[in-house]
Protein backbone atom coordinates (compact mmCIF):
# COMPACT_ATOMS: atom_id res chain seq x y z
CA UNK A 1 0.00 0.00 0.00
CA UNK A 2 2.75 2.38 1.01
CA UNK A 3 4.22 1.95 -2.30
CA UNK A 4 1.62 2.49 -4.55
CA UNK A 5 0.53 5.32 -2.33
CA UNK A 6 3.92 6.91 -3.20
CA UNK A 7 3.73 6.35 -6.91
CA UNK A 8 0.26 8.14 -6.69
CA UNK A 9 2.13 10.86 -5.45
CA UNK A 10 5.29 10.68 -7.48
CA UNK A 11 2.13 10.80 -10.39
CA UNK A 12 0.51 13.63 -9.06
CA UNK A 13 3.69 15.92 -8.41
CA UNK A 14 4.34 14.95 -12.05
CA UNK A 15 1.25 16.20 -13.51
CA UNK A 16 1.35 19.16 -12.42
CA UNK A 17 4.57 19.88 -15.09
CA UNK A 18 1.97 18.39 -17.46
CA UNK A 19 -0.67 21.33 -16.91
CA UNK A 20 1.47 24.25 -16.16
CA UNK A 21 3.89 23.85 -19.34
CA UNK A 22 0.95 24.63 -21.42
CA UNK A 23 1.40 27.83 -19.85
CA UNK A 24 5.06 28.54 -20.53
CA UNK A 25 4.05 26.78 -24.22
CA UNK A 26 1.25 28.55 -25.98
CA UNK A 27 1.72 31.78 -23.55
CA UNK A 28 4.93 33.06 -22.77
CA UNK A 29 6.81 31.05 -26.10
CA UNK A 30 4.76 30.42 -29.02
CA UNK A 31 1.56 31.70 -29.45
CA UNK A 32 0.59 34.63 -27.11
CA UNK A 33 4.06 36.51 -27.45
CA UNK A 34 3.58 36.41 -31.19
CA UNK A 35 0.37 37.48 -31.08
CA UNK A 36 1.27 40.65 -29.05
CA UNK A 37 4.17 41.87 -31.15
CA UNK A 38 2.36 41.32 -34.65
CA UNK A 39 -1.40 42.51 -33.70
CA UNK A 40 -1.49 44.38 -30.24
CA UNK A 41 1.80 46.09 -30.59
CA UNK A 42 2.39 49.10 -32.79
CA UNK A 43 5.23 47.07 -35.03
CA UNK A 44 7.33 44.15 -34.03
CA UNK A 45 10.51 45.81 -33.03
CA UNK A 46 8.59 47.88 -30.43
CA UNK A 47 6.38 44.39 -29.56
CA UNK A 48 9.94 42.58 -28.88
CA UNK A 49 11.15 45.46 -26.97
CA UNK A 50 8.10 45.66 -24.67
CA UNK A 51 7.35 42.04 -24.34
CA UNK A 52 11.24 41.54 -22.84
CA UNK A 53 10.11 44.10 -20.44
CA UNK A 54 7.23 43.06 -19.21
CA UNK A 55 9.26 39.65 -18.66
CA UNK A 56 12.12 41.54 -16.91
CA UNK A 57 9.24 42.78 -14.41
CA UNK A 58 7.93 39.45 -13.67
CA UNK A 59 10.99 37.92 -12.91
CA UNK A 60 12.52 40.84 -10.67
CA UNK A 61 9.10 40.23 -9.16
CA UNK A 62 9.33 36.34 -8.52
CA UNK A 63 13.29 36.82 -7.70
CA UNK A 64 12.38 39.32 -4.81
CA UNK A 65 9.63 37.24 -3.38
CA UNK A 66 10.25 33.61 -3.27
CA UNK A 67 13.47 33.79 -0.93
CA UNK A 68 10.78 35.14 1.61
CA UNK A 69 7.88 33.15 0.61
CA UNK A 70 9.70 30.36 0.90
CA UNK A 71 11.00 30.95 4.09
CA UNK A 72 7.66 31.16 5.42
CA UNK A 73 6.14 28.41 3.94
CA UNK A 74 8.86 26.44 5.78
CA UNK A 75 7.97 27.67 9.65
CA UNK A 76 4.60 27.47 8.98
CA UNK A 77 4.03 23.88 6.85
CA UNK A 78 2.09 26.19 3.81
CA UNK A 79 4.15 24.70 0.79
CA UNK A 80 0.64 23.25 -0.93
CA UNK A 81 -1.38 26.04 0.32
CA UNK A 82 0.89 28.75 -1.46
CA UNK A 83 0.68 26.82 -4.53
CA UNK A 84 -2.46 26.43 -4.58
CA UNK A 85 -2.92 30.45 -4.32
CA UNK A 86 -0.27 31.09 -6.95
CA UNK A 87 -1.72 28.22 -9.33
CA UNK A 88 -5.54 30.20 -8.98
CA UNK A 89 -3.70 33.68 -9.84
CA UNK A 90 -2.44 32.31 -13.02
CA UNK A 91 -5.55 30.72 -14.16
CA UNK A 92 -7.68 33.54 -13.77
CA UNK A 93 -4.76 35.92 -15.25
CA UNK A 94 -4.34 33.63 -17.98
CA UNK A 95 -8.12 33.84 -18.79
CA UNK A 96 -7.79 37.92 -18.52
CA UNK A 97 -5.40 37.58 -21.51
CA UNK A 98 -8.50 36.79 -23.78
CA UNK A 99 -9.68 40.31 -23.35
CA UNK A 100 -6.99 42.68 -24.96
CA UNK A 101 -7.14 43.87 -27.99
CA UNK A 102 -5.06 45.44 -30.93
CA UNK A 103 -3.57 48.53 -29.60
CA UNK A 104 -4.42 47.76 -25.84
CA UNK A 105 -0.98 46.96 -25.04
CA UNK A 106 -0.73 48.17 -21.30
CA UNK A 107 -3.55 45.80 -20.13
CA UNK A 108 -2.05 42.87 -22.33
CA UNK A 109 1.25 43.43 -20.40
CA UNK A 110 -0.25 44.09 -17.17
CA UNK A 111 -2.32 40.64 -17.03
CA UNK A 112 0.85 38.97 -18.54
CA UNK A 113 3.12 40.37 -15.62
CA UNK A 114 0.52 38.97 -13.08
CA UNK A 115 0.02 35.45 -15.14
CA UNK A 116 3.73 34.77 -15.30
CA UNK A 117 4.82 35.85 -11.66
CA UNK A 118 2.22 33.57 -10.32
CA UNK A 119 3.29 30.73 -12.39
CA UNK A 120 6.97 31.14 -11.74
CA UNK A 121 6.42 32.09 -7.90
CA UNK A 122 3.98 28.12 -8.01
CA UNK A 123 7.33 26.64 -8.98
CA UNK A 124 9.03 27.78 -6.30
CA UNK A 125 6.53 25.15 -4.09
CA UNK A 126 6.09 23.05 -6.65
CA UNK A 127 9.92 21.97 -7.01
CA UNK A 128 10.35 21.92 -3.15
CA UNK A 129 8.25 18.95 -3.25
CA UNK A 130 10.98 16.77 -5.27
CA UNK A 131 13.33 16.06 -2.29
CA UNK A 132 10.09 14.97 -0.22
CA UNK A 133 8.91 12.21 -2.79
CA UNK A 134 12.45 11.37 -4.37
CA UNK A 135 14.98 9.41 -2.95
CA UNK A 136 18.74 10.87 -3.68
CA UNK A 137 19.44 8.08 -5.80
CA UNK A 138 16.51 8.49 -8.19
CA UNK A 139 16.12 12.23 -8.01
CA UNK A 140 17.18 12.77 -11.11
CA UNK A 141 15.14 10.19 -12.70
CA UNK A 142 11.68 11.62 -11.14
CA UNK A 143 12.81 15.13 -11.92
CA UNK A 144 13.19 14.17 -15.07
CA UNK A 145 10.69 11.88 -16.12
CA UNK A 146 8.21 15.25 -14.74
CA UNK A 147 10.02 17.52 -17.05
CA UNK A 148 9.46 15.42 -19.98
CA UNK A 149 5.87 15.02 -19.26
CA UNK A 150 5.27 18.41 -18.98
CA UNK A 151 6.43 18.82 -22.38
CA UNK A 152 4.37 16.22 -23.23
CA UNK A 153 1.13 18.53 -21.66
CA UNK A 154 3.31 21.46 -23.88
CA UNK A 155 2.40 19.45 -27.15
CA UNK A 156 -0.97 17.74 -26.65
CA UNK A 157 -1.84 21.39 -25.80
CA UNK A 158 -0.78 22.54 -28.47
CA UNK A 159 -1.81 20.28 -31.31
CA UNK A 160 -5.61 21.07 -29.70
CA UNK A 161 -5.30 24.28 -29.90
CA UNK A 162 -3.99 23.95 -33.68
CA UNK A 163 -6.69 21.57 -34.31
CA UNK A 164 -9.62 23.77 -32.53
CA UNK A 165 -8.52 26.79 -32.61
CA UNK A 166 -5.32 28.31 -34.75
CA UNK A 167 -5.31 26.50 -38.11
CA UNK A 168 -8.75 25.76 -38.79
CA UNK A 169 -10.99 28.15 -41.27
CA UNK A 170 -14.32 27.08 -38.61
CA UNK A 171 -12.61 27.44 -34.76
CA UNK A 172 -14.27 25.37 -32.15
CA UNK A 173 -17.16 26.84 -29.72
CA UNK A 174 -18.18 29.65 -32.18
CA UNK A 175 -15.10 31.79 -32.02
CA UNK A 176 -14.10 34.16 -35.23
CA UNK A 177 -10.87 34.75 -36.94
CA UNK A 178 -11.84 38.71 -36.78
CA UNK A 179 -9.99 40.53 -34.55
CA UNK A 180 -7.84 37.72 -33.45
CA UNK A 181 -10.34 36.14 -31.36
CA UNK A 182 -9.27 32.67 -31.98
CA UNK A 183 -6.23 33.44 -31.34
CA UNK A 184 -6.87 35.16 -28.10
CA UNK A 185 -8.92 31.87 -27.44
CA UNK A 186 -6.04 29.84 -26.70
CA UNK A 187 -5.67 31.40 -23.30
CA UNK A 188 -8.85 30.18 -22.31
CA UNK A 189 -7.98 26.56 -23.53
CA UNK A 190 -4.42 26.80 -21.11
CA UNK A 191 -6.51 27.68 -18.32
CA UNK A 192 -8.54 24.75 -18.78
CA UNK A 193 -5.88 22.81 -18.75
CA UNK A 194 -3.98 24.01 -16.32
CA UNK A 195 -7.07 23.72 -14.18
CA UNK A 196 -7.89 19.95 -14.80
CA UNK A 197 -4.57 18.58 -14.23
CA UNK A 198 -3.30 20.38 -11.96
CA UNK A 199 -6.13 19.05 -9.68
CA UNK A 200 -4.13 15.37 -8.48
CA UNK A 201 -1.37 17.41 -6.86
CA UNK A 202 -3.84 19.07 -4.48
CA UNK A 203 -5.80 15.54 -3.69
CA UNK A 204 -2.85 13.27 -3.63
CA UNK A 205 0.57 15.18 -2.14
CA UNK A 206 0.88 15.96 1.36
CA UNK A 207 1.43 19.19 3.08
CA UNK A 208 4.87 20.44 4.14
CA UNK A 209 5.27 19.84 7.61
CA UNK A 210 5.90 23.11 9.62
CA UNK A 211 9.74 23.85 10.71
CA UNK A 212 8.55 26.91 13.22
CA UNK A 213 4.73 26.64 14.02
CA UNK A 214 4.94 29.32 17.11
CA UNK A 215 7.59 31.69 15.69
CA UNK A 216 6.08 35.66 14.93
CA UNK A 217 6.85 36.30 10.96
CA UNK A 218 9.42 39.07 10.94
CA UNK A 219 9.84 39.23 6.58
CA UNK A 220 12.95 41.02 7.16
CA UNK A 221 14.83 39.31 9.81
CA UNK A 222 14.06 36.55 7.83
CA UNK A 223 14.92 37.43 4.42
CA UNK A 224 18.65 38.26 5.74
CA UNK A 225 18.70 35.38 8.27
CA UNK A 226 17.79 33.11 4.60
CA UNK A 227 20.63 35.20 2.88
CA UNK A 228 23.04 34.29 5.83
CA UNK A 229 22.13 30.88 5.48
CA UNK A 230 22.37 30.49 2.30
CA UNK A 231 25.78 31.71 1.86
CA UNK A 232 26.92 28.95 3.96
CA UNK A 233 26.60 26.60 1.86
CA UNK A 234 29.35 27.49 -0.27
CA UNK A 235 28.80 24.93 -3.25
CA UNK A 236 25.02 26.16 -3.40
CA UNK A 237 25.71 29.16 -3.31
CA UNK A 238 28.44 28.58 -6.56
CA UNK A 239 25.93 26.98 -8.34
CA UNK A 240 23.43 29.57 -7.66
CA UNK A 241 25.34 31.93 -9.05
CA UNK A 242 26.36 29.97 -12.33
CA UNK A 243 23.06 29.20 -12.78
CA UNK A 244 22.27 32.91 -12.53
CA UNK A 245 23.85 33.30 -16.17
CA UNK A 246 22.95 30.12 -18.02
CA UNK A 247 19.30 30.50 -17.12
CA UNK A 248 19.10 33.84 -18.18
CA UNK A 249 19.76 32.38 -21.26
CA UNK A 250 17.08 29.33 -21.74
CA UNK A 251 14.41 32.40 -20.29
CA UNK A 252 15.02 34.44 -23.25
CA UNK A 253 14.93 31.70 -25.69
CA UNK A 254 11.54 30.67 -24.42
CA UNK A 255 10.80 33.96 -24.05
CA UNK A 256 11.38 35.35 -27.46
CA UNK A 257 11.36 31.63 -29.85
CA UNK A 258 8.36 32.60 -31.37
CA UNK A 259 9.03 36.39 -31.97
CA UNK A 260 12.52 35.73 -33.03
CA UNK A 261 11.28 32.78 -35.40
CA UNK A 262 8.20 35.17 -36.82
CA UNK A 263 10.27 38.00 -37.14
CA UNK A 264 13.43 36.85 -38.82
CA UNK A 265 12.25 33.99 -40.84
CA UNK A 266 8.78 34.97 -41.57
CA UNK A 267 6.53 31.97 -39.68
CA UNK A 268 3.25 32.37 -39.74
CA UNK A 269 1.22 31.22 -37.02
CA UNK A 270 0.33 27.80 -38.00
CA UNK A 271 4.56 27.35 -38.52
CA UNK A 272 4.89 29.13 -34.85
CA UNK A 273 2.45 26.11 -33.55
CA UNK A 274 4.37 23.11 -35.14
CA UNK A 275 7.64 24.90 -33.90
CA UNK A 276 6.47 24.62 -30.57
CA UNK A 277 4.90 21.15 -30.99
CA UNK A 278 8.57 19.62 -32.57
CA UNK A 279 10.47 21.73 -29.91
CA UNK A 280 8.39 20.63 -26.70
CA UNK A 281 8.75 16.98 -28.66
CA UNK A 282 12.35 16.96 -29.02
CA UNK A 283 12.62 18.94 -24.73
CA UNK A 284 10.76 16.23 -23.42
CA UNK A 285 12.54 13.09 -25.26
CA UNK A 286 15.79 14.84 -23.67
CA UNK A 287 14.13 14.95 -20.61
CA UNK A 288 13.25 11.21 -20.09
CA UNK A 289 16.37 10.05 -21.97
CA UNK A 290 18.78 12.25 -19.20
CA UNK A 291 17.09 11.67 -16.08
CA UNK A 292 18.84 8.36 -15.28
CA UNK A 293 22.09 9.77 -17.04
CA UNK A 294 22.15 12.44 -14.35
CA UNK A 295 21.77 9.93 -11.76
CA UNK A 296 24.77 8.09 -13.06
CA UNK A 297 26.82 10.84 -13.88
CA UNK A 298 25.76 13.27 -11.76
CA UNK A 299 24.04 16.82 -12.14
CA UNK A 300 27.29 18.82 -13.06
CA UNK A 301 28.54 17.38 -15.84
CA UNK A 302 24.40 16.30 -17.22
CA UNK A 303 24.50 20.32 -17.03
CA UNK A 304 27.91 20.54 -18.99
CA UNK A 305 26.86 18.52 -21.58
CA UNK A 306 23.44 20.86 -22.02
CA UNK A 307 25.48 23.65 -22.25
CA UNK A 308 27.87 22.44 -25.05
CA UNK A 309 24.83 21.94 -27.18
CA UNK A 310 23.11 25.25 -26.73
CA UNK A 311 26.72 27.47 -27.58
CA UNK A 312 25.97 25.08 -31.02
CA UNK A 313 22.38 25.88 -30.75
CA UNK A 314 22.66 29.48 -30.70
CA UNK A 315 25.24 30.14 -32.93
CA UNK A 316 23.78 28.11 -35.66
CA UNK A 317 20.23 30.27 -34.71
CA UNK A 318 22.08 33.57 -35.13
CA UNK A 319 24.03 32.35 -38.46
CA UNK A 320 20.82 30.38 -40.10
CA UNK A 321 19.86 31.76 -43.48
CA UNK A 322 16.99 29.38 -44.07
CA UNK A 323 14.47 28.06 -42.18
CA UNK A 324 15.71 24.17 -42.34
CA UNK A 325 18.71 26.02 -40.46
CA UNK A 326 17.33 27.66 -38.10
CA UNK A 327 15.35 24.17 -37.48
CA UNK A 328 18.42 22.22 -36.85
CA UNK A 329 19.47 24.77 -34.34
CA UNK A 330 15.98 24.94 -32.42
CA UNK A 331 16.00 21.29 -32.25
CA UNK A 332 19.71 21.49 -30.72
CA UNK A 333 18.61 23.69 -28.16
CA UNK A 334 15.35 22.56 -27.28
CA UNK A 335 16.65 18.70 -26.95
CA UNK A 336 18.99 19.52 -24.03
CA UNK A 337 16.59 22.21 -22.38
CA UNK A 338 14.23 19.75 -20.57
CA UNK A 339 17.65 17.69 -19.26
CA UNK A 340 19.26 20.93 -17.99
CA UNK A 341 16.27 22.38 -16.25
CA UNK A 342 15.79 18.87 -14.83
CA UNK A 343 19.51 18.37 -13.85
CA UNK A 344 19.33 21.68 -12.25
CA UNK A 345 16.39 21.16 -10.15
CA UNK A 346 17.49 17.38 -9.43
CA UNK A 347 21.17 18.82 -8.18
CA UNK A 348 19.71 21.46 -5.96
CA UNK A 349 17.86 18.94 -4.13
CA UNK A 350 20.59 17.23 -3.53
CA UNK A 351 22.18 20.40 -2.35
CA UNK A 352 19.51 21.39 0.28
CA UNK A 353 18.52 20.66 3.83
CA UNK A 354 16.41 19.15 4.59
CA UNK A 355 14.35 21.63 7.12
CA UNK A 356 15.22 24.80 4.58
CA UNK A 357 13.26 22.66 1.15
CA UNK A 358 11.65 25.86 0.61
CA UNK A 359 13.92 28.27 1.64
CA UNK A 360 16.63 26.95 -0.72
CA UNK A 361 14.47 26.27 -3.45
CA UNK A 362 13.01 30.29 -3.29
CA UNK A 363 16.95 31.23 -4.03
CA UNK A 364 16.78 28.69 -6.58
CA UNK A 365 14.40 30.74 -8.17
CA UNK A 366 15.67 33.62 -6.62
CA UNK A 367 18.84 33.03 -8.65
CA UNK A 368 16.83 31.83 -11.79
CA UNK A 369 15.18 35.36 -11.63
CA UNK A 370 17.03 38.07 -9.74
CA UNK A 371 18.99 38.89 -13.46
CA UNK A 372 16.60 36.39 -15.68
CA UNK A 373 15.43 40.38 -17.37
CA UNK A 374 19.21 40.58 -18.23
CA UNK A 375 18.91 38.05 -21.24
CA UNK A 376 15.28 39.43 -22.49
CA UNK A 377 16.21 42.78 -21.54
CA UNK A 378 19.55 42.47 -24.01
CA UNK A 379 17.93 40.95 -26.66
CA UNK A 380 15.17 43.25 -26.72
CA UNK A 381 17.66 46.76 -26.49
CA UNK A 382 19.99 45.30 -28.93
CA UNK A 383 17.14 44.37 -31.10
CA UNK A 384 15.34 48.04 -31.13
CA UNK A 385 19.16 49.87 -31.02
CA UNK A 386 20.02 47.82 -34.57
CA UNK A 387 16.70 46.87 -35.75
CA UNK A 388 17.90 43.31 -36.08
CA UNK A 389 16.45 40.49 -33.65
CA UNK A 390 19.74 38.73 -35.15
CA UNK A 391 21.72 41.08 -33.49
CA UNK A 392 19.94 40.76 -29.74
CA UNK A 393 19.88 37.19 -29.75
CA UNK A 394 23.29 37.04 -30.73
CA UNK A 395 23.71 38.30 -27.09
CA UNK A 396 22.54 34.64 -25.57
CA UNK A 397 25.61 33.01 -26.21
CA UNK A 398 27.68 35.01 -24.14
CA UNK A 399 25.21 33.75 -21.26
CA UNK A 400 25.67 30.30 -21.55
CA UNK A 401 29.56 30.82 -21.86
CA UNK A 402 29.54 32.97 -18.48
CA UNK A 403 27.37 29.83 -16.94
CA UNK A 404 29.64 27.25 -18.03
CA UNK A 405 32.83 28.92 -16.73
CA UNK A 406 30.89 29.98 -13.02
CA UNK A 407 29.59 26.20 -13.00
CA UNK A 408 33.19 24.90 -12.74
CA UNK A 409 33.93 26.17 -9.54
CA UNK A 410 30.52 23.98 -8.16
CA UNK A 411 32.13 20.70 -6.51
CA UNK A 412 28.88 18.07 -6.42
CA UNK A 413 30.01 16.12 -3.53
CA UNK A 414 31.23 18.82 -1.28
CA UNK A 415 27.57 20.26 -2.02
CA UNK A 416 26.01 16.87 -0.74
CA UNK A 417 27.84 16.38 2.12
CA UNK A 418 27.15 20.30 3.14
CA UNK A 419 23.60 19.32 2.85
CA UNK A 420 23.66 15.89 4.80
CA UNK A 421 26.01 18.37 7.77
Amino acid sequence: MNRLRKKRTIVAWSLYDFANSSFSTIVLTFVYSTYFTKAIAENEIIGASLWSRAVTISALLVAFASPLLGSIADRRGLRKRFLLICTSICIMATVGLYFPVAGQVLPALAIFVVANSASELGNVFYNAFLPDIASEKRMGRISGWAWGLGYVGGILCTILAMVALVSTDSPWFGFAKEAGENIRATNLLVALWFTIFCIPLFLFVKESTPTANGTAIQPYRMLLAAFRDIKSHKQVTRFLIARLFYNDGLVAIFSFGGIYAAGTFGFTFDQIMVLGIVMNMSAGAGAFIMGSIDDRLGGKTTIYITLTAFLLGSIGAVLAQSQTTFWIAGITVSLFAGPNQSASRSLMGRFVPRHKINEFYGFFSFSGKVTAFLGPLMIGELTRAFGSQRIGVSSIILLFILGGILLSRVNEASGIAEARS
